[in-house]
């Protein structure tokens, strides 16, 4: 996905890491109240500029809670110590797509500062995840790598089955699929595709921050030709990113964009929105008073209807 200026059509909704080895992550699932944070992002298209400063597309606040989380929306004009105090209450973080710059915004810079927080609570055995789709995943290569290594990888309003690597089917990610929907996966076009950045196999295979950090968990082919990685997880860290949209699969509908719905795309979706929601389960942070988490929460918003001025259905503005 793009990694400079904002199109709602280009991308649909949208640091250097540690080598130290942490405390093996073995939680149980014990929270059943997990609240996952959703970093918003800055408005820069002027339509939009009207309803707000940042904002979060409807499609993702649904996909978390239909995995059985909350949603807290995360501003961007915090200071670090709001951050930290945030970090401290939620259960997991979904750095969306979109198109910013990955570097130098106030969205890479409050991702960055959330990252190394992440690191740090799950080398001390606190474990925290994080999951980034299409630009979101695209960060989380900037915050490992330490460098934007992202290349013209168009994809551009198409749905595709994934090519899976080896290492898929031992993946955390896939853990709960079937070996038949695991063939499903690479036979049937259930992701949909809506960017023109990406990271080429060949620029992973040659950056050791990256292979040391993930592993590829599969690859598609881009309108250029270009190999670009599609799915990763972490070897050790509970982080995880998709190139593509599983949201839309369930909550976007815009009939001239390529949203895959069929029974498998949405069974696709409904899957890893309970194995990410599933990971917060196992994070132990909590809010101390009721108040403040009730006030903190999405549910305190109503989403605007932007059909008439984006691709999305649904906008949560701040």
């Amino acid at each position: 996905m793009s990694n400079v200026g904002f199109s709602a059509l280009a991308c649909l909704f949208f640091v250097c890491c540690s080598r130290a080895v942490p405390t093996p992550l073995i939680q149980e699932a014990v929270n059943d109240r997990p609240v996952i944070g959703i970093l918003t992002q800055l408005v820069t298209d002027d339509v939009m500029k009207p309803f707000g400063r940042t904002y979060i597309p409807g499609a993702y606040v649904k996909y978390i809670e239909s995995g059985g989380s909350r949603v807290m929306p995360i501003r961007l004009t915090l200071s670090t110590a709001e951050y930290e105090s945030i970090f401290k209450k939620i259960n997991g973080l979904l750095f969306i797509g979109g198109a910013v710059d990955l570097e130098k915004s106030d969205y890479a810079r409050v991702a960055r500062i959330f990252y190394k927080l992440a690191v740090a609570a799950n080398n001390a055995g606190d474990f925290f995840p994080i999951w980034g789709t299409c630009m979101g995943m695209q960060l989380l290569t900037v915050l490992v790598a330490g460098e934007n290594l992202l290349a013209n990888t168009t994809a551009e309003n198409i749905a595709m089955p994934l090519n899976l690597t080896a290492d898929a089917y031992s993946s955390r990610m896939f853990q709960g699929f079937s070996d038949d929907f695991m063939k499903i996966l690479t036979q049937e076009p259930l992701t949909g595709n809506f960017h023109h950045y990406g990271l080429t196999v060949e620029t992973f295979q040659e950056n050791e921050k990256l292979q040391d950090f993930f592993t590829v968990l599969s690859t598609n082919v881009a309108e250029n030709r270009a190999r670009f990685v599609s799915t990763i997880e972490a070897k050790i860290y509970p982080f995880y990113g998709v190139q593509w949209h599983p949201e839309v699969n369930r909550f976007q509908w815009r009939r001239k964009l390529n949203f895959p719905h069929s029974f498998h795309a949405v069974q696709l979706s409904t899957l890893l929105a309970d194995f990410f929601v599933n990971e917060g389960r196992k994070s132990l942070h909590h809010f101390d008073d009721a108040e403040e988490e009730a006030s903190s929460l999405i549910y305190s918003y109503t989403p605007v209807y932007a059909g008439n001025f984006t691709a999305y259905e649904q906008i949560y503005f701040f």
